[in-house]
């Protein structure tokens, strides 16, 4: 492969990744995202030891040890084009050779685990109650940047899912699925089903303040009508069809989960919200270090 150039994988002075602001060896292969940067030291806090402290912009980076298992945890802000950024530059920081400017020969694969907030589509997945997404469905246009061939449960669920909305209306969607072994491991005791990732929080998720919104949230009501096998369509939020996209491209493995902060059926939020992100956090960290996964 030809050497990529200073304007396509931009390094800082001291060597790492420009956005970002880490080096390699300032990651581990066990990754845990959170939106919200003051969510990092939530989840070190409860790390045995933590090694590495780095920040730039959204990006806050804690890496450290639950017993013998090393954790990266870090914090991408709101959205799929942050998304973009973070889980390119971490491979990038584990898979190229930053000094020759070419992939490496044998490259890592990470295990990474979304902890999030979310809102639920179901009135029967209440506030403070867990989610796990077999698959991410993006209402952005992240993924269609890329060559991303579907699978065939991927095909299949976009498929169902178009003719599902021939009469309801239509947005452009893709369908990207998470991976069934983390699933399986960390996902037994959640919601299990489909998230919608939005690419905003307003217009995208059928709300309206003083812009009025193309669909409104009857649209996204009638999206919990949809079934794909057994998953329904569970919850939605901003980042998870991009991190599974981007995962399976770049050959890793990755779980987004994310505890019901709002059902919007219901018209109910979280008493605790911080509470019941802390919740979640204990249960991932638990199922983590209890995993061979990682």
């Amino acid at each position: 492969m030809p050497r990529i150039a200073e304007s396509e994988l931009v390094l800082n002075p001291d060597g790492s990744v420009y956005h970002l602001n880490l080096r390699p060896e300032d990651i581990a292969s066990n990754i845990i995202t959170v939106g919200d940067p003051g969510r990092v030291p939530m989840v070190s806090r409860y790390f045995d030891e933590v090694e590495v402290k780095k920040e730039k912009r959204e990006f806050v980076t804690h890496t450290g040890r639950i017993g013998q298992k090393r954790l990266t945890v870090i914090s991408t802000g709101i959205g799929p084009d942050n998304i973009d950024i973070a889980i390119n530059e971490l491979d990038a920081l584990a898979n190229i050779d930053f000094e020759n400017r070419v992939p490496k020969p044998k490259l890592t694969s990470f295990n990474i685990v979304r902890i999030g907030t979310s809102g639920s589509l179901r009135p029967e997945i209440p506030v403070d109650s867990f989610v796990a997404g077999a698959y991410g469905l993006g209402l952005d246009n992240l993924i269609n940047f890329y060559e991303y061939q579907p699978n065939l449960g991927e095909a299949e669920l976009e498929d169902e899912l178009k003719a599902f909305m021939e009469h309801s209306g239509r947005i452009p969607f893709y369908a990207c699925e998470g991976s069934p072994v983390l699933l399986k491991a960390l996902g037994q005791d959640k919601f299990q089903g489909i998230t919608v990732t939005s690419p905003g929080f307003y217009a995208p998720q059928g709300r309206e303040l003083r812009a009025k919104a193309r669909f409104d949230v009857r649209f996204f009501d009638s999206l919990a009508r949809f079934r794909f096998r057994d998953y329904p369509i569970t919850n939605f939020e901003m980042e998870t069809s991009a991190i599974y996209g981007l995962s399976r491209l770049l050959g890793h493995r990755a779980l987004s989960t994310n505890v019901i902060i709002a059902n919007r059926p219901n018209g109910t939020f979280s008493k605790n919200p911080y509470q019941a992100v802390d919740r979640l956090i204990q249960n991932m960290l638990e199922q983590i270090s209890a995993s061979p996964l990682f």
